[in-house]
This record gives C-alpha cells, structure tokens and sequence, in this order.
C-alpha cells in the first residue's frame, strides 16, 4: 500500500512538470524556420517584426493579444484566417484592433494551415537569429610588403637605361667626329652644295609639298566634318539621379512592365517621368531592401535603405505614423534620352503600331541578343542595367536605317483594318520581295514625318 502512494505521488509530480512546461511553451509550438519563409510570402506587405507599417509590428504578437485582449492562440488562427467573420460575430478585441488601426482591413487567409499559422506565430515569438556574413577576405599583405623592394627595381632599370642611352649618344658622336676627319675634299665640296633651308628645299619640292598640303587639308576638313556630325551623340550617357533607381532590381528581379511606371508610353507622344507616388504605391510598404534575391555589387542594404528614405522625404511620408506629412521636396531627375526640338517623334506610334514589327526586325538582324518588349529595341537591355545609359546613337542615319530594314506587320491588331487598301496597293507595288513592305514604302523617309 506505502509502495503504491509512493508512485502515485511520483507520477502526479510528472504529469505536473509535463503541463507546466507544456504552457510555458505554448506560444512556442511550430516551426520558426518554415514561419519566416510564410511570413515573408503572406505578411511583409502590411507587416514587419519591429515596428509598424500598414500594420502593428508583429514580434510577440501571442504574448502581446493574451496581454491586452485576454485571448490565446486559437484566436489569432480565427484572426488571421478570416478576421472579418470574426468582427461580424461580434468579438469584443478583434472590433478594438479594427478601430485602432484606422478600420484598415486586414487581409484575410483562408488558404493557411492551423501548422502553418503555428509556423508563423513561432517565427514571432522567437525569430531566428540572422546568420552573420563572412568578413570579406582582404588582400594579402605580401603585396603591401613587396610595393618598396618593386619600387626599387623599378628605379634600378630607369637609372640603367639612361646611363646606356648616355653612351650610345657618346659613341655616336665620337664616330661623327671620325667620319669629319676622314672625309675626302670631294665629299667636303658635296657637302658645300646640300640644301641648308627650308624654303630651298620648298623650291626643290614645291609639286610634292603642295600635294602633302592638299592632302592635309582634305584630312582636316574630314575631321572638322565628322566632329560637327558627332555633336549631340551621347551613346553610353549614364548620368548619376538624385535617387539611386535599378531598373535590373525592379524590371529585371522583380519583373515589373514598363509601362507600370511609364504609363502614357504605349498610349502617349512621350514617355513620363513617373511621378514619386507611382513609387509609393509600393513603397509605402516596402521600408527596407531585402537584399536575399539581389545584391549590386559595391552596395550594401543600408545604402539601398537610405534611398527608400529619400522617396519618403520627397513625397512628405511619417513611415512611423503611416501618413503623409504634406512637407514635400521636389526631386530634380536627370533626362537622358532627349530627341532635339526640329525632331518630331511618338512613342504611340511605334509601341502600338510597331511593336511586332519593330521586336522582330531586331531579333533578325540580332540572333544572339534577341528581345521581346519593343522598349529594348532602342533602350536597350533596360531590365539588366542598374544605371540607366543611352544604349544607342540616336542619329537621323541610325532612325533611317530602322525604317528601310523594319518590315510592316501586316496583321497588326492596330492598324489591319485602317490600312488594308494601303496594304493591298503596296503588295502589288512591290511583288519582286514577295509582299515584304518596309517602313520607307509607307513614307518613312519623308522629311515631313519627322520634322515639321
């Protein structure tokens, strides 16, 4: 009987320690690893770790709603699934949060797991410790030790090489001197007959120097010419903007159109600068680089940071309030692609109209550098280029060139039915190339097209 009490009392204790240490790890159920690849996917658009964005920072988040609101984890999972059913049943703490945050809606998660909620609250409530980079390996010390015995030699060899071109210009003077004294008095009377200047020698010459003038003049007119044809070419232009934009971060990376930004591209005579608001509508979310999927060499997160900022400081943006101050600074861009007043060019007109056309005359005329949006055709390989440069000369020759080489599409979407008799005329006009009509067969190379 004392044998059996004393085992009962054991177990009791056990079954004791298990729960305690059950609860004490309740908000630690999950897995912290998998929570960060789910909340980076669903939550990072309204929600950071450490501080507020659309939404309050998440970090304690279980410890934090059994704090204020008195409710446990399964909560959060009726929360976070469907926080809008949850309001309508009348839930006293989640219409609190509702009206806190502005009646912002949050985002609901049918599609999440009761694991991967756990996954995600674990992340939460104990985040792995970031992984500490690698010092980048310094250069080795051998070379700064070899830099003073290299400058030595160096030293050493110039020193040789003047003191042997002394003696080579010794010797030859003392052999001109032994060519003086052993000259007869036939080669002395030549010599008395040598032409002593310039202008007898011009009189000698005057046909051959005449010739070499001429020549030298057509050279110099040349020169003068192909510098005049030359001004205003600014390929490979790549100014430095007020704030750092990678095209290969966001077009490239990220995948964003063009004409996401650039909207009056497709449908416009020009292609606008994008206004700092069209940068907001991502970055009013988006704090901070996260430098996982790209990194430009020679530029750290907290350079890509300290630019997001300066979007904030031109469009007036508290990211600690999440709202607009109404204390603006203008942003002064740098244009780079610029076409001269007498030149009258629409982007429409070739995004539309050319598009396929345009796309693949260039994939022809370049097989191993092929492209697929027309932009690139005269921009260039936009999407890879961190700092934006002009990609071409942009010269009347390089446009005249485009239009004789660039065949018509035909069956464009835009233009088949307003052009067909056009279409069917030219394709009689020209039945020796098999129908193939180029841009300067609908009067691409008229002057008027282009300056007015």
């Amino acid at each position: 009987m004392i044998s059996w009490r004393k085992h009962y009392k054991k177990t009791l204790i056990a079954i004791g320690l298990l729960l305690s240490t059950s609860a004490s790890f309740y908000g630690q159920d999950g897995d912290p690893k998998n929570g960060e690849k789910l909340f980076k996917a669903n939550c990072t658009a309204c929600h950071a770790l450490d501080k507020q964005v659309v939404g309050p920072p998440l970090k304690g988040v279980v410890e934090r709603v059994k704090t204020e609101g008195g409710v446990d984890k399964d909560w959060l999972h009726k929360w976070i699934k469907d926080n809008k059913a949850l309001r309508a049943s009348g839930d006293k703490y989640a219409n609190e949060i509702f009206e806190k945050f502005n009646k912002t809606e949050m985002q609901v998660f049918p599609n999440l797991t009761d694991k991967d909620i756990d996954d995600i609250l674990a992340f939460t409530t104990n985040p792995p410790a970031p992984e500490e980079k690698k010092p980048e390996a310094t250069p080795a010390t051998d070379a700064t030790a070899a830099a003073p015995a290299d400058k030595t030699t160096t030293n050493v060899v110039i020193i040789s090489l003047l003191a042997i071109a002394g003696l080579l210009v010794w010797i030859l003077a003392k052999l001109r001197q032994l060519v003086k004294l052993g000259q007869s008095e036939d080669l002395a009377g030549l010599n008395e007959t040598r032409v002593r200047s310039f202008s007898e020698m011009y009189e000698k010459f005057h046909y051959i120097g005449k010739g070499l003038l001429a020549i030298l003049a057509i050279l110099a007119a040349y020169g003068v010419w192909n510098w005049l044809m030359w001004i205003g070419v600014y390929k490979g232009y790549k100014p430095e903007q007020p704030i750092y934009f990678s095209h290969k971060i966001h077009a490239g990376e990220q995948k964003i159109d063009c004409q996401l930004c650039h909207s009056s591209a497709k449908y416009g005579k020009v292609s606008e600068i994008p206004s700092m608001n069209v940068c907001m509508n991502c970055h009013r979310t988006i704090s901070e680089y996260n430098a996982d999927h790209y990194m430009e060499p020679g530029k750290d997160k907290a350079f890509y940071d300290g630019e997001i900022q300066k979007i904030y400081a031109a469009t007036g943006w508290d990211p600690a309030k999440q709202q607009y101050t109404g204390k603006t600074q203008p942003v002064e861009w740098t244009r780079i692609h610029n076409m001269p007043d007498f030149v009258y060019f629409n982007h429409s007109q070739h995004v539309i109209a050319g598009e396929q056309a345009i796309i693949n005359s260039f994939n022809k005329k370049n097989p191993n550098n092929k492209i697929d949006v027309v932009c690139k055709a005269c921009h260039g390989k936009i999407d890879t280029m961190n700092v934006v440069q002009m990609a071409n000369d942009f010269t009347m020759g390089w446009c005249i060139e485009c239009h004789r080489t660039t065949e018509v599409d035909m069956n464009n979407g835009y233009n088949k039915e307003y052009f067909k008799n056009l279409h069917d005329k030219l394709k009689k006009q020209y039945p020796q190339d098999g129908g193939k009509i180029t841009v300067d067969a609908i009067g691409g190379l008229e002057c008027g097209k282009c300056h007015y």
